[in-house]
């Protein structure tokens, strides 16, 4: 059995990194945007979705650097 690299499985990775790359950035963000205003009715709705976002970016982290690894050593 050869040992190659699944390229299906390794693009679908690296769009997972890609997505928490964004999510990393935007998570930030909108926890910033939150604590700037807290007097502000968006408060805790920006709050509750910049933690889920940076929440949503460790998991997907995660999840990429799993689905790259299986690719390049053929775990299924």
């Amino acid at each position: 059995m050869e040992n190659k690299t699944d390229k299906k499985e390794l693009i679908k990775g690296i769009k997972t990194m890609a997505f928490a790359l964004l999510s990393l950035f935007m998570g930030p963000i909108l926890l910033s945007f939150a604590f700037s205003k807290p007097d502000d009715k968006l408060y805790l709705p920006l709050l509750i979705t910049g933690c889920a976002v940076s929440a949503l970016a460790v998991v997907m982290l995660f999840k990429g650097i799993r689905t790259i690894m299986g690719s390049l050593f053929n775990k299924k």
